[in-house]
């Protein structure tokens, strides 16, 4: 069984439509059912089912700046897009990936509400508080950086590629996180869900869990048409 079969078991498993918030809103186009949940899947999932041929450059994107080759570690570059998704008040954003950040760093999701909401105080590296604050600013307009924004960064023993990977993380995320609210996507409230999805991140990567989703959804889709052929 591959990483994609794997996942497609356990998003089947998961009890989404006990966790749908009551009075959840419809989305404002018509996107892919997915099973067990008579809807679509909420957050960025919904979307990228709906447009796979979209989804795979953003998930490609997204897993080499959050998980490919770096010297910042994976559960830092969590905390830039949990940030960034913190300060753009999307909340499926913020949630997901600050459960994938606090199940790869120390302190887990305290450290998380920390560095989402006293970034400056939080108990994280002097380096990762500079590259925050860059994200921050290009949050709001990327020509609010300054040079000593970047100054300040390579003194704390920031490299033009950590430095570059940061600006790219807040530029991304901007644009994921109004994908997501620009469509009007819901979003479970039980945080369990959030955890056990981040587990299969960590273990699976981005790729897989988008994969997954669309295959479940394609599958009910041809047992659909084969339905409807049946009955003609």
């Amino acid at each position: 069984m591959d990483a994609t079969d794997e996942t497609s078991n356990w998003l089947s498993r998961i009890d989404f439509l006990s966790a749908l918030p009551q009075g959840a809103c419809m989305p404002h186009i018509q996107m892919p059912v997915a099973p067990e949940i008579g809807r679509e899947f909420p957050g960025i999932v919904g979307p990228m089912t709906f447009r796979p041929e979209t989804a795979a450059p953003i998930n490609a994107l997204v897993n080499i700046l959050l998980r490919g080759e770096s010297t910042l570690s994976p559960g830092e570059r969590e905390l830039i897009a949990t940030y960034v998704s913190w300060r753009n008040d999307c909340f499926f954003c913020q949630t997901i990936h600050g459960a994938v950040a606090a199940a790869q760093l120390d302190r887990g999701e305290e450290l998380v509400q920390e560095v989402k909401t006293d970034w400056m105080n939080a108990d994280i590296s002097p380096k990762l508080k500079t590259l925050l604050n860059i994200a921050g600013k290009v949050q709001q307009d990327g020509k609010l950086v300054r040079e000593e924004d970047i100054a300040a960064a390579r003194r704390e023993g920031a490299t033009d590629r950590e430095i570059h990977d940061t600006v790219l993380i807040a530029a991304a995320f901007c644009m994921c996180n109004r994908y997501v609210d620009g469509l009007a996507t819901w979003a479970p409230t039980d945080m369990s869900i959030y955890r056990a999805r981040a587990a299969e991140i960590v273990e699976h990567g981005y790729v897989a869990v988008t994969a997954a989703a669309s295959a479940l959804v394609g599958n009910v889709e041809e047992a659909g048409k084969n339905e409807t052929a049946s009955v003609r």
